[in-house]
């Protein structure tokens, strides 16, 4: 029988989170068992298939809604806090995301001892943002806001400065707004993958979304500002890109059919995010929100799972994508040292024969997915069991 734990969390809200972290699954399986995945963009008109292309691009979707959701949740967790016991939260946790970031992560997607690529992803633009957040939680409500809309608004007007080189002001652009690959020494190299400054705007925005969710809100009038903002978000959107001047680095174009134009056109850019990419990201998620507020089903009750595990499902579900890379090239008597992978992994073609169909990529998907629901389970249920054990909220 199923052990039944109260839960005072908003199920609609771990629904959505536990949905993006299946797809992410999808990406990070795509990542590691895809033909050329490492060598060849999916997102490149000119070599991607249909099929290809939207595996990757409905896998966006997962780390503006998880950014848009650690402001919600932090928000959340603050009603019955006061901002002082937030902020400290916000910061010793994002201190603690940072080093994970650091140090396991890049030993789990890497399986490299040597640390030779050390790659700042979205662990680090999460632990990063959170710790501007606990200083920003102190401005009056009304004035996060605005400032979080002119982040989001407004850094594509930056795109026009370029940093080179290792000087102190160039790799603090490469933190904030500069996609960069910085070698240190001989072999081994910094990524900057995930620029922070749009991902703090967009936390931010979370953060005073989250205040549709507190208690005593009427959920009819919530449900109102959420068709209003998925709509009006998605038709400024379609606006903007239509002009095709400004929101985002690259532009749209006519390709050789209707939908390769299409494809031009809804392909924004995801490092850093643009105005753009967050519009039609997020936009959708407040429908999504609006739709799956009063669902109830076997799905849903599988998602909220996912949903209320995510750092434990996301540390462990790189684990099992890498390890089953690794144990597939055993199994077919290939050199499993290939899944050992450093920086001339991506700029070389000693990965440029590896790789499977698209189909063996979903496969291998929906089977680490069924893996990882028994254990995401059992470290829920023990979760909920130990709402005292502070340290819980930090995994």
């Amino acid at each position: 029988m199923t052990q039944k734990i109260k839960s005072s969390r908003i199920e609609s809200i771990d629904i959505l989170r536990g949905l993006v972290m299946v797809l992410m699954a999808l990406d990070h399986v795509r990542g590691y068992f895809h033909l050329g995945a490492f060598l060849y963009d999916p997102m490149d008109l000119t070599t991607t298939t249909p099929f290809l292309f939207l595996t990757r691009y409905v896998t966006h979707f997962c780390a503006p809604v998880f950014v848009f959701l650690t402001g919600t949740s932090a928000s959340l967790y603050g009603q019955s806090r006061s901002k002082k016991q937030l902020s400290r939260f916000l910061f010793t946790r994002g201190l603690w995301l940072i080093f994970v970031e650091i140090v396991l992560m890049n030993f789990l997607w890497w399986f490299d001892p040597e640390y030779r690529f050390i790659n700042l992803q979205v662990i680090w633009a999460i632990g990063m943002c959170m710790v501007f957040l606990s200083v920003l939680i102190y401005l009056p409500y009304k004035w996060l806001l605005a400032l979080a809309l002119i982040v989001v608004f407004g850094h594509n007007s930056l795109d026009s400065i370029n940093a080179s080189g290792h000087s102190f002001d160039s790799i603090l652009w490469y933190i904030f707004h500069q996609q960069e690959y910085l070698p240190i020494v001989e072999n081994r190299v910094i990524g900057f993958s995930y620029p922070i400054l749009p991902w703090i705007g967009v936390m931010a925005l979370g953060y005073n979304f989250g205040f549709l969710y507190r208690k005593g809100f009427d959920a009819i009038v919530r449900k109102r500002y959420l068709i209003f903002l998925g709509l009006s978000t998605i038709i400024l959107f379609l606006f903007i890109r239509f002009i095709n001047v400004y929101g985002d680095p690259g532009t749209w174009s006519s390709q050789k059919d209707f939908l390769f134009t299409w494809f031009s056109f809804i392909n924004v850019n995801k490092y850093p995010p643009s105005l753009l990419y967050i519009l039609i990201t997020i936009g959708p998620t407040f429908l999504v929100l609006y739709f799956i507020e009063d669902i109830k089903s076997k799905i849903t009750d599988v998602l909220i799972v996912f949903g209320r595990v995510p750092f434990f499902y996301y540390v462990l579900h790189v684990f099992l994508i890498h390890f089953a890379a690794l144990l597939t090239l055993i199994a077919l008597g290939k050199d499993w040292k290939l899944m050992i992978i450093d920086w001339a992994s991506f700029t070389t073609s000693k990965l440029a024969d590896y790789g499977y169909s698209l189909g063996i990529v979903y496969l291998v998907w929906i089977l680490i997915v069924a893996i990882l629901y028994p254990l995401c389970k059992k470290y829920m249920i023990y979760k909920l069991g130990n709402p005292k054990k502070w340290w819980l909220s930090y995994l």
